[in-house]
């Protein structure tokens, strides 16, 4: 058993897998063998985190996850710890194994409840076991409107609620065995009509044992909020040939640069962006300096940037190494173009010629939302594409609802999904942001960033990140290799922010090479 932290990479596999690797291993082992394994460590994990907890309050669910909760309060009550149980089966309709626990909980002596205590001011640590993987559903089902419009109303326990609900405002710490309940472990949100309330995540301690695997849900959309501090347990039990699902990305090693190098070394990256005042009375060169800060100190050669504000700034002063260009003058066949941060309208007539010509080129926000009301483009994006030419999207969810002519709600509900069908159809990567970003490259298994935080829900803070995408294209990393790297970085520096400092995205290009 061990803490997931963001420095290394994991695989991440789905419900369907999580169950194929779980049958394989149940058909070589006594039965009852994982069931037991999976609540000792649940057992262990509540101790180590409540040593000095006396009374657990543990809320099991009918099925196997609650299995996993009854065999965790036997350990604890063999322990010393008063275990109250609040189980939600029947034993003559229980799953065998989980049927096995509560025996062996009775004969443990637990204690048990019908019904969720009024309060928990007197137990000093809660387990939630009450669903597990039970709410995961496929994301191609995810991803159908028609599915979501037709999908029969879930019947809820009452039971199963008051124990939500109560677990989710407890005074007291809180383990959740596997997912916390209501998650889906494929998409990262919840399940309609197990979300809890709107608001921040409760302030006491929340952990997540996860069991068996790691799951997509619990890095991504709701997911980071919801699992609180992860563990993970494999049960002694290999994946064996089941190919991941996903990949929770790591840290890229950085290499040293050779003494005998020079700035045609590192590559050069283009922005054109940031259309003028002129054109709308909206100036917005500022999301074009912001990428080319971040180009510039994310270690390309030479930044160049092309305005579309008809040269009215001749010279970024707090910038003077950037060096700024009429667009007719660059040589885009030889260049890493960043296109699109703070476009407007004007970057429109500037597109085509853009991903015609550019060697390696990341579109981002208005060149996005341009492609997506074009046919024209997008089938220039394709073709570029499917000529091995290197190219990344950063769509943020409404962008990447636009490009796939979807809503928004339809995207967050599968993350992973959308990103995989923005790489397909435009033959790029793709990277969704958001919390758990998800980098996609066409036949290739998709990644989930596991750095970043809500420091980053700022302005121009894409702006930087495409400046780096760039950065890491022109110095020669694969479209896939950095987008992954970028996104790492990128969520690294906002997770390495001093505290009580407001991030804004021009400090935040500016610390990037530090």
């Amino acid at each position: 058993m061990h803490r997931i932290t963001p420095h290394q990479p994991h695989p991440l596999f789905d419900s369907a897998a999580t169950g194929r690797i779980e049958r394989a291993a149940a058909a070589t082992l006594p039965a009852h063998q994982l069931m037991q394994r999976a609540g000792l460590a649940v057992a262990q994990l509540a101790q180590a985190l409540a040593p000095y907890a006396r009374t657990v309050w543990l809320a099991c669910g009918p099925g196997n996850n609650g299995g996993d909760g009854l065999e965790a309060a036997m350990h604890l009550q063999r322990n010393g710890r008063q275990a109250v149980v609040t189980w939600l089966g029947q034993p003559d309709k229980a799953p065998a194994d989980a049927r096995a626990s509560w025996l062996r909980a009775q004969a443990a002596g637990v204690q048990w409840a019908d019904h969720a205590p009024d309060q928990l001011s007197s137990c000093d640590l809660c387990i939630d076991a009450l669903l597990g993987l039970g709410v995961s559903a496929s994301s191609s089902r995810a991803m159908d409107p028609a599915h979501a419009m037709n999908a029969p109303a879930r019947t809820i326990d009452p039971r199963l609620r008051a124990c939500l609900s109560m677990l989710r405002h407890s005074l007291a710490p809180v383990l959740a065995v596997d997912l916390p309940s209501g998650l889906d472990a494929d998409t990262g949100q919840y399940a309609p009509g197990l979300a809890p309330d709107p608001g921040p995540p409760p302030g006491p301690a929340r952990y997540t044992l996860s069991l068996l695997s790691l799951k997509p849900g619990l890095f991504t959309a709701a997911g980071r909020d919801a699992v609180g501090q992860l563990w993970f347990d494999d049960l002694g039990v290999a994946p064996g040939p089941e190919p991941p699902s996903a990949w929770l990305s790591g840290p890229a090693l950085a290499a040293p640069r050779a003494h005998a190098s020079h700035k045609g070394s590192y590559g050069d990256v283009a922005v054109v962006g940031g259309e003028g005042l002129a054109e709308r009375g909206l100036g917005m060169t500022g999301a074009a300096l912001l990428a080319a800060s971040a180009a510039l100190h994310s270690g390309a050669g030479r930044v160049l940037v092309a305005l579309l504000d008809d040269g009215q700034l001749p010279l970024d002063p707090q910038q003077p190494e950037l060096m700024l260009r009429r667009f007719e003058a660059l040589a885009l066949e030889r260049l890493t173009v960043v296109c699109g941060c703070g476009g407007g309208q004007s970057v429109g007539q500037r597109l085509p010629e853009v991903i015609t010509r550019a060697a390696r080129l990341v579109l981002d926000a208005d060149a996005l939302n341009h492609i997506a009301g074009h046919a024209a483009l997008q089938a220039l994006v394709l073709a570029r594409g499917q000529q091995g030419r290197p190219t990344v999207l950063t769509p943020h969810p409404l962008e990447a609802a636009r490009l796939l002519g979807l809503s928004t709600a339809q995207v967050q509900a599968d993350r992973l999904g959308a990103a995989r069908q923005l790489a397909t159809r435009f033959a790029a990567v793709a990277v969704l942001k958001g919390s758990g970003s998800v980098i996609a490259a066409p036949g290739q298994t998709p990644a989930i960033n596991p750095t970043g935080n809500a420091l980053l829900a700022s302005a121009g803070t894409g702006d930087v990140l495409a400046g780096m995408v760039g950065a890491r294209l022109a110095a020669g990393a694969s479209p896939l290799n950095a987008a992954c790297d970028a996104v790492y970085a990128h969520g690294r520096a906002a997770d390495a922010w001093p505290a009580g400092q407001a991030l804004t995205a021009g400090e935040l290009a500016r610390r990037l090479g530090r």
